[in-house]
């Protein structure tokens, strides 16, 4: 009997294999129903364009002074980009402006890579043992292993520009300082859990818009 639905279980993987390659060249993103964790339901072939599989802008410099970090960063996630429905891929463009960082925030459940463009950029990456960090000139690649907290410094004399690349085409980016104080947490449990002195929380919930 197990040795049936060994065999049941491979020809139905082998039919599910062939029909997932041969019944479509590629699944556009119908963007007019939500998003499932298995991506977007696919739009008629029929209503698909050229513009479904491209994007422009990327080449131009976004505005780095309407935060403190000093960092603009342009998402191309599978809203700008319906063709990118199931390819597991997506890019960004970051814009560092001087003495400009990422600060500490991770991607669950996604790798990252970066090629620094222009300036020069200080990347990194912790684990529960240790720090990676490097700092980088235009033409570097670097990469963020899956998950991992990370960040981006500008340790140049000027502006810093980088593209970077994911393994997902709808990536969510989860900033630790907004999860730990832009949110209602009461100050008390922020300090049993952090050893921060109160004064300085309530600054950093001013600041990132929580309260509490």
């Amino acid at each position: 009997m197990k040795m049936i639905q060994t065999i049941l279980f491979f020809f139905a993987l082998i039919s599910y294999t062939s029909n997932a390659i041969d019944s479509d060249d590629f699944c556009v993103a119908d963007l007019s129903f939500p998003d499932t964790p298995s991506g977007y339901p696919c739009k008629s072939e029929n209503n698909v364009t050229a513009d479904d599989f491209v994007f422009s802008g990327l080449n131009i410099a976004a505005n780095t002074s309407t935060n403190s970090f000093k960092v603009a960063f342009t998402p191309v996630k599978v809203d700008k980009i319906p063709g990118l429905n199931g390819l597991g891929i997506s890019v960004a463009r970051i814009d560092l402006g001087f003495n400009g960082s990422v600060p500490m925030h991770t991607h669950p459940g996604v790798g990252e890579f970066i090629i620094v463009i222009q300036g020069q950029m200080t990347a990194g990456f912790i684990t529960p043992t240790k720090v990676f960090m490097k700092t980088l000139n235009p033409g570097d690649v670097w990469v963020f292993p899956t998950g991992l907290l990370h960040f981006i410094l500008n340790t140049g004399p000027g502006n810093a520009v980088a593209y970077s690349a994911y393994t997902s085409s709808n990536f969510a980016t989860h900033l630790t300082d907004f999860l730990l104080f832009g949110n209602s947490l009461p100050t008390p449990t922020v300090q049993k859990t952090t050893h921060l002195d109160p004064p300085q929380i309530i600054k950093l919930k001013a600041n990132f818009g929580g309260s509490g």
